[in-house]
Protein backbone atom coordinates (compact mmCIF):
# COMPACT_ATOMS: atom_id res chain seq x y z
CA UNK A 1 0.00 0.00 0.00
CA UNK A 2 1.22 3.49 -0.85
CA UNK A 3 2.44 5.51 2.11
CA UNK A 4 2.92 9.19 1.29
CA UNK A 5 5.00 10.03 4.36
CA UNK A 6 7.45 7.17 3.77
CA UNK A 7 7.71 7.97 0.08
CA UNK A 8 8.50 11.60 0.87
CA UNK A 9 11.05 10.55 3.49
CA UNK A 10 12.67 8.20 0.97
CA UNK A 11 12.82 10.88 -1.74
CA UNK A 12 14.19 13.41 0.74
CA UNK A 13 16.92 10.97 1.84
CA UNK A 14 17.86 10.03 -1.73
CA UNK A 15 17.95 13.71 -2.73
CA UNK A 16 20.16 14.54 0.26
CA UNK A 17 22.53 11.71 -0.60
CA UNK A 18 22.65 12.92 -4.20
CA UNK A 19 23.40 16.48 -3.13
CA UNK A 20 26.17 15.54 -0.74
CA UNK A 21 27.59 13.14 -3.31
CA UNK A 22 27.50 15.77 -6.05
CA UNK A 23 29.22 18.35 -3.85
CA UNK A 24 31.85 15.78 -2.87
CA UNK A 25 32.39 14.84 -6.51
CA UNK A 26 32.80 18.50 -7.46
CA UNK A 27 35.37 18.97 -4.68
CA UNK A 28 37.21 15.83 -5.80
CA UNK A 29 37.28 17.02 -9.42
CA UNK A 30 38.57 20.42 -8.33
CA UNK A 31 41.49 18.79 -6.54
CA UNK A 32 42.71 17.26 -9.81
CA UNK A 33 41.80 20.13 -12.13
CA UNK A 34 44.99 21.50 -13.66
CA UNK A 35 45.78 25.18 -13.99
CA UNK A 36 44.27 26.95 -17.02
CA UNK A 37 47.72 26.89 -18.63
CA UNK A 38 46.90 23.27 -19.57
CA UNK A 39 43.81 24.49 -21.38
CA UNK A 40 42.58 21.25 -22.95
CA UNK A 41 42.79 19.30 -19.68
CA UNK A 42 41.35 22.24 -17.77
CA UNK A 43 38.37 22.47 -20.14
CA UNK A 44 37.67 18.73 -19.83
CA UNK A 45 37.65 18.91 -16.03
CA UNK A 46 35.45 22.01 -16.08
CA UNK A 47 33.04 20.18 -18.36
CA UNK A 48 32.92 17.34 -15.84
CA UNK A 49 32.27 19.70 -12.93
CA UNK A 50 29.56 21.45 -14.95
CA UNK A 51 27.89 18.14 -15.82
CA UNK A 52 27.88 17.04 -12.16
CA UNK A 53 26.25 20.36 -11.25
CA UNK A 54 23.68 20.13 -14.02
CA UNK A 55 22.71 16.46 -13.91
CA UNK A 56 23.25 15.49 -10.26
CA UNK A 57 23.44 18.54 -8.00
CA UNK A 58 20.46 20.50 -9.34
CA UNK A 59 18.03 17.56 -9.62
CA UNK A 60 19.03 16.38 -6.14
CA UNK A 61 18.45 19.87 -4.77
CA UNK A 62 15.01 19.96 -6.39
CA UNK A 63 14.09 16.56 -4.93
CA UNK A 64 15.28 17.59 -1.46
CA UNK A 65 13.37 20.86 -1.44
CA UNK A 66 10.12 19.61 -2.95
CA UNK A 67 9.97 16.43 -0.87
CA UNK A 68 10.89 18.37 2.28
CA UNK A 69 8.14 20.94 1.74
CA UNK A 70 5.56 18.26 0.99
CA UNK A 71 6.68 16.25 4.02
CA UNK A 72 6.18 19.29 6.26
CA UNK A 73 2.72 19.81 4.80
CA UNK A 74 1.78 16.12 5.06
CA UNK A 75 2.97 15.59 8.64
CA UNK A 76 1.19 17.79 11.24
CA UNK A 77 3.78 16.93 13.91
CA UNK A 78 6.40 18.78 11.85
CA UNK A 79 4.41 22.02 12.08
CA UNK A 80 5.49 22.61 15.67
CA UNK A 81 8.90 20.92 15.49
CA UNK A 82 11.74 23.41 15.80
CA UNK A 83 14.17 21.09 14.03
CA UNK A 84 11.85 20.94 10.99
CA UNK A 85 11.70 24.75 10.81
CA UNK A 86 15.48 24.91 11.19
CA UNK A 87 15.78 22.50 8.25
CA UNK A 88 13.45 24.72 6.24
CA UNK A 89 15.61 27.76 6.97
CA UNK A 90 18.78 25.89 6.05
CA UNK A 91 17.01 24.59 2.94
CA UNK A 92 16.42 28.14 1.75
CA UNK A 93 20.10 28.95 2.34
CA UNK A 94 21.08 25.77 0.52
CA UNK A 95 18.80 26.55 -2.43
CA UNK A 96 20.09 30.08 -2.94
CA UNK A 97 23.70 29.16 -2.20
CA UNK A 98 23.66 26.20 -4.56
CA UNK A 99 22.13 28.08 -7.45
CA UNK A 100 24.12 31.29 -7.15
CA UNK A 101 27.44 30.14 -5.68
CA UNK A 102 27.92 26.58 -6.92
CA UNK A 103 25.81 25.45 -9.87
CA UNK A 104 25.70 28.70 -11.82
CA UNK A 105 29.45 29.30 -11.60
CA UNK A 106 30.24 25.64 -12.39
CA UNK A 107 28.17 25.71 -15.55
CA UNK A 108 29.51 29.15 -16.50
CA UNK A 109 33.10 27.95 -16.09
CA UNK A 110 32.40 24.94 -18.31
CA UNK A 111 31.20 27.31 -21.04
CA UNK A 112 34.01 29.83 -20.54
CA UNK A 113 36.69 27.13 -20.62
CA UNK A 114 35.30 25.94 -23.96
CA UNK A 115 35.37 29.53 -25.22
CA UNK A 116 39.01 29.84 -24.11
CA UNK A 117 39.83 26.57 -25.85
CA UNK A 118 38.23 27.93 -29.04
CA UNK A 119 40.34 31.10 -28.74
CA UNK A 120 37.35 33.37 -28.08
CA UNK A 121 38.63 34.62 -24.71
CA UNK A 122 42.00 34.93 -23.02
CA UNK A 123 42.75 31.83 -20.87
CA UNK A 124 44.31 34.09 -18.23
CA UNK A 125 40.83 35.39 -17.36
CA UNK A 126 39.68 31.94 -16.26
CA UNK A 127 41.53 31.95 -12.94
CA UNK A 128 39.93 35.21 -11.87
CA UNK A 129 36.46 33.78 -12.54
CA UNK A 130 36.67 31.06 -9.90
CA UNK A 131 37.40 33.16 -6.83
CA UNK A 132 35.66 31.63 -3.81
CA UNK A 133 34.74 28.37 -5.53
CA UNK A 134 36.28 26.14 -2.85
CA UNK A 135 34.68 28.13 -0.06
CA UNK A 136 31.24 28.03 -1.67
CA UNK A 137 31.38 24.28 -2.10
CA UNK A 138 32.48 23.73 1.51
CA UNK A 139 29.79 26.05 2.90
CA UNK A 140 26.98 24.39 0.93
CA UNK A 141 28.32 20.94 1.82
CA UNK A 142 28.35 21.94 5.50
CA UNK A 143 24.76 23.19 5.29
CA UNK A 144 23.69 19.92 3.61
CA UNK A 145 25.38 17.84 6.32
CA UNK A 146 23.78 20.03 9.01
CA UNK A 147 20.39 19.34 7.44
CA UNK A 148 21.03 15.61 7.60
CA UNK A 149 22.12 15.91 11.23
CA UNK A 150 18.92 17.79 12.09
CA UNK A 151 16.83 15.09 10.44
CA UNK A 152 18.64 12.27 12.21
CA UNK A 153 18.93 13.74 15.70
CA UNK A 154 15.81 15.95 15.70
CA UNK A 155 16.95 18.17 18.57
CA UNK A 156 14.35 19.88 20.67
CA UNK A 157 14.74 23.59 20.65
CA UNK A 158 13.53 25.05 23.92
CA UNK A 159 11.58 28.24 23.98
CA UNK A 160 12.72 30.75 26.50
CA UNK A 161 10.17 33.11 27.94
CA UNK A 162 11.13 36.73 27.72
CA UNK A 163 11.25 38.23 31.19
CA UNK A 164 9.40 41.52 31.71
Amino acid sequence: MFNLKRTLKFLHSVGGAGMIGALGAMLALLTVTPEPTSLEEYAVMRQGIGQVAKYLLFPSLAIVLVSGLFAMAANPSFHSAGWAWAKLGLGIIMFEGTLFSVQGPAERMAIESQRALAGEIDPATLEAMVVGEWGSLWVILSVAVANVALAVYRPRFKRHAIAD
